[in-house]
């Protein structure tokens, strides 16, 4: 030990900065030397505030800031989540009034009108860097394939990729690659369609089906319908991964039955490049690095109770093309995968929806038994979750390790504001005194049917903090028809009492010189 703390401080810089940020931390609460290399290194800070804000640095970053200004900029950005002025910079007109969901990601905001056939996508006050897509879909230019039924449409702004998948004679289903910005193939896609698996003999009718992406990942989750099932609530599901960008064709296929009837296909998610959750009555965690194979059942964690969840969606806006113009739109960072965090929604009841919020952490920590047998909640659940319930009407949104939500506050769930929690560890230094610190254990009484049988009571303690943005009160929660966050902006769409709705654009920006949040 006396050997290491006499080497120069930057060579003990140097080597401190092989070892993960929690150890660079342990190694400065235990050395004073250690500790003064540590503070003089921005280096070694830089370190610990990617990992402890569960990041990954983007490898095409300008390497030309200096790392003591990007360490400042990290700070100050996570920062300004505390402090926002929820009144917006920027009213986007009118969009469309749609019954479908409406879908903000990389600075765009985008669309598909199922009973009309009509989509669109327009940028959202695109800053400098961006490269901006503005386009609209006229009734049968989505997909001119005669005799077939769209299924999902999915858009991919980061990637420039249009996915179209739809259904010919209610059987077999493809996927048509486009661009964004243009017609014809995505030009780093292998072919022009993606084509399904071709088992003729057992091939059910399509009734629905759910489109999603991440990276050089494409997955289809299909409901299917078996006229000669045996149980009729018994409701059949098939889930097929794609690498588009090498083949065409892919042997990655899920397939199994569920209990409860619904007409949604199954939920599932991307965890990074090579995980899929797929959300079941439990979780059911699997690898896809092997395309060429069904995937690898890594683990099953069980849920406190069979129930019907659905997954908030999570939106990748960094982009993993190669080309210039959406390489220029990349920023510094972006959410590690491994270590962010899932929302899922269980609504049984008609008053009230439960929300478990998961770390990812859990998915990736797994020793080699892992797989041999189910995972019970109460070995992997508490310590990893934090289990919320709200009035049906509430919103939601989740990025990286944010959650912002509604919050009522009155008895009658008529007047609302909002909140942010945020369950990075350097959470509790970066708001500098704001918020509230969360980290005693709640106990929630879980909601087991549709009639709002209470069931048991769990117990979770995933830590986080507290902001509540009392400044700006809404009326009612009806009119606000969504929310979405990414890095540094909020989005609303409100719907008025004449049924116009408008999209509000809330910048989070710090300002380095004085540390004080811009909001224009």
């Amino acid at each position: 030990m006396k050997r290491l703390l006499s080497l120069a401080e930057e060579l003990l810089s140097y080597i401190l900065s092989f070892l993960p940020y929690r150890d660079i931390l342990q190694c400065t609460s235990v050395c004073r030397t250690l500790r003064q290399t540590y503070l003089s290194s921005s280096e070694l800070q830089y370190i610990v505030e990617i990992g402890g804000q569960r990041l990954l640095v983007i490898s095409n970053t300008d390497n030309s800031i200096p790392i003591s200004k990007r360490l400042q900029l990290l700070r100050d950005k996570a920062h300004a989540w505390f402090k926002v002025d929820i009144h917006p910079f920027e009213m986007v007109g009118t969009v469309p009034l749609l019954p479908q969901d409406n879908i903000v990601a990389g600075g765009h905001y985008y669309w598909w009108n199922v009973p009309e056939d009509t989509a669109m996508i327009f940028p959202v006050h695109p800053k400098p860097s961006q490269q901006s897509i503005r386009r609209n879909w006229l009734p049968g230019t989505l997909c001119a394939v005669p005799h077939s039924h769209k299924l999902d449409v999915l858009m991919d702004p980061a990637q420039n990729l249009l996915a179209v998948a739809y259904v010919v004679d209610r059987k077999a289903v493809y996927i048509n690659l486009g661009a964004l910005d243009g017609d014809g193939v995505h030009p780093q896609a292998a072919g022009e369609r993606l084509f399904l698996s071709d088992d003729s003999e057992n091939r059910f009718e399509t009734i629905m089906a759910k489109l999603k992406g991440f990276g050089r990942h494409i997955a289809l989750s299909c409901h299917l319908h078996n006229e000669n099932r045996n149980r009729l609530n018994e409701v059949m599901w098939q889930l097929q991964i794609w690498d588009w960008k090498y083949s065409t064709t892919s042997s990655s296929i899920l397939s199994g039955a569920v209990l409860n009837v619904s007409v949604c296909p199954v939920e599932f998610c991307f965890l990074g490049n090579n995980r899929l959750l797929v959300i079941t009555d439990n979780l059911n965690l699997y690898s896809i690095e092997d395309m060429s194979q069904t995937p690898e059942l890594l683990a099953c964690f069980l849920m406190p109770s069979p129930s019907k969840l659905r997954c908030l969606p999570l939106i990748d806006d960094n982009g993993y093309g190669s080309q210039p113009h959406m390489q220029a739109q990349a920023t510094m960072c972006t959410s590690d995968p491994t270590n962010r965090i899932i929302g899922l929604l269980e609504s049984f009841a008609r008053d009230s929806v439960q929300v478990f919020i998961i770390s990812t952490r859990v998915f990736f920590d797994l020793n080699e038994m892992a797989a041999a047998m189910p995972i019970p909640w109460q070995h992997w659940g508490p310590s990893n979750t934090r289990i919320f319930r709200y009035p049906f009407y509430f919103k939601i949104h989740v990025n990286g390790n944010r959650v912002l939500q509604t919050l009522p506050v009155d008895t009658h769930n008529i007047n609302f504001i909002l909140q942010l929690l945020d369950f990075s560890p350097l959470a509790v230094t970066n708001r500098r005194g704001l918020g509230r610190v969360v980290k005693e254990p709640s106990t929630t009484c879980i909601i087991v049917d549709k009639f709002g049988t209470r069931g048991e009571s769990l117990t979770t303690s995933l830590p986080y903090v507290q902001v509540v943005f009392s400044e700006r009160k809404f009326i009612t929660d009806s009119l606000l028809r969504d929310m979405w966050i990414d890095q540094d902006r909020i989005y609303m769409i409100f719907r008025s009492l004449s049924f116009i709705e408008r999209l509000e654009v809330i910048d989070v920006q710090s300002d380095l010189q004085t540390g004080a949040v811009s909001t224009s």
